[in-house]
């Protein structure tokens, strides 16, 4: 049995829940008010940081690995990866700040307010979108080089034994 459709499906799965994740986490912070009651305030900061801690980090690293590995199995070099990879990095860039709100809400609800949703959620969805594109389309970008110790093996030692 291939593992390739093994590393596929963890890797939709996980990439589903670590943007559906990071498109509900604005949403649940902009209903946060610490001038409600403290009761719903707590249960709205608590909900929101174990999505952000429990599900959606879990998930962003699941689907880093999973595609990692799907990257080497399939040798999979091309352009269009490489920009992929880059709208990876903005969509890992968001997570990262959006955890900061959640944290910044958490420890500072008086002095700290989120902000609208707006922002955050086009921070995701432009990366979310960008990256669809580019795996679906598969677009050559012949246009954009890359030097050739780019896309040569340099023939190095690696400084670990690597399995056959």
């Amino acid at each position: 049995m291939s593992t390739i459709p093994l590393f596929k499906v963890v890797h939709i799965a996980a990439l589903l829940t670590w943007c559906g994740g990071l498109l509900a986490l604005p949403l649940m912070l902009s209903r946060h008010d610490p001038d409600g009651l403290a009761e719903d305030y707590r249960r709205i900061r608590h909900a929101t940081h174990n999505v952000y801690t429990l599900v959606v980090t879990p998930a962003a690293v699941f689907t880093v690995i999973a595609g990692t590995w799907l990257i080497f199995l399939r040798g999979v070099f091309v352009p269009w990866l490489f920009a992929k990879l880059v709208f990876v990095v903005l969509l890992v860039v968001a997570h990262v700040w959006i955890g900061h709100i959640v944290a910044k809400v958490a420890e500072l609800p008086e002095d700290h307010t989120p902000p609208r949703p707006t922002l955050p959620l086009l921070a995701v969805c432009v990366p979310i979108v960008a990256i669809l594109i580019l795996v679906l389309a598969k677009p050559a970008l012949d246009g954009i080089t890359f030097p050739d110790w780019l896309l040569e093996p340099r023939g190095g030692q690696l400084p670990f034994e690597v399995p056959s």
